[in-house]
């Protein structure tokens, strides 16, 4: 590889994010473009800068939805992805690979792991977790298919959780290490994905898909 690599990384989680930084500026051929905690502020950056590596996690980032990346590949088709997450589900894993997002490691990798992660989204190779392979291999072809667009994340389900152990906004903010903003973005489109309009209908909803023990609200 010839010339300067450029990398953004949209992340709000800070010991990830100054982990990241420190190894970019340490490495020659590497330049660091900016760092991101909004869509927003990454759309920015992207305009003035669309041949870069984009390193992110789609979960502590204030997108819509994973189609929010399929619509930044679109606009900069130079650009490079690699998702670094805590976990990513089945669902998520289908549509990534569906839209062309085949680097995704976790963020538990040791440190020549993430740079190979890096060196192979900047060469156009695959790269995944061993985690994130048994999950592929376990995938059969007729498991090709996106799911319904209400099954929720990993992280919204997580999100859930939350929400039915009476958390507010700004504690689920704290637990996730994410933004308040990023928060009440993943309640809207939980809700509206699964159809509900207050807390005590998702509860019901969650009881019901088994994503958290009914026995805790009986009353």
């Amino acid at each position: 590889m010839h010339g300067t690599h450029h990398v953004v990384i949209a992340d709000s989680q800070y010991l990830v994010v100054e982990t990241l930084r420190n190894m970019i500026l340490e490495e020659a051929g590497f330049s660091l473009t900016g760092i991101t905690r909004s869509k927003s502020e990454l759309l920015n950056l992207l305009s003035a800068h669309p041949n870069t590596l984009l390193i992110t996690d789609i979960a502590t980032i204030d997108y819509s939805s994973i189609d929010d990346l399929k619509t930044i590949k679109g606009l900069y088709p130079l650009i490079k992805v690699l998702v670094l997450t805590n976990v990513v589900s089945k669902s998520e894993f289908l549509w990534l690979s569906k839209i062309g997002i085949r680097n995704v490691v976790y963020k538990n990798v040791d440190k020549d792991e993430l740079w190979s992660a890096i060196q192979s989204t900047l060469k156009g190779k695959k790269s995944y977790s061993d985690e994130i392979l048994d999950l592929y291999l376990d995938l059969g072809e007729s498991k090709f298919v996106t799911e319904e667009s209400k099954t929720l994340t990993t992280s919204e389900i997580e999100i859930v959780r939350m929400i039915a152990n009476g958390l507010t906004t700004k504690e689920i903010a704290f637990k996730r290490n994410i933004s308040n903003h990023t928060v009440s973005t993943h309640r809207k489109n939980i809700f509206k994905k699964i159809g509900v309009t207050n807390a005590s209908e998702l509860i019901i909803h969650a009881i019901k898909a088994g994503w958290i023990d009914n026995i805790e609200y009986y009353i």
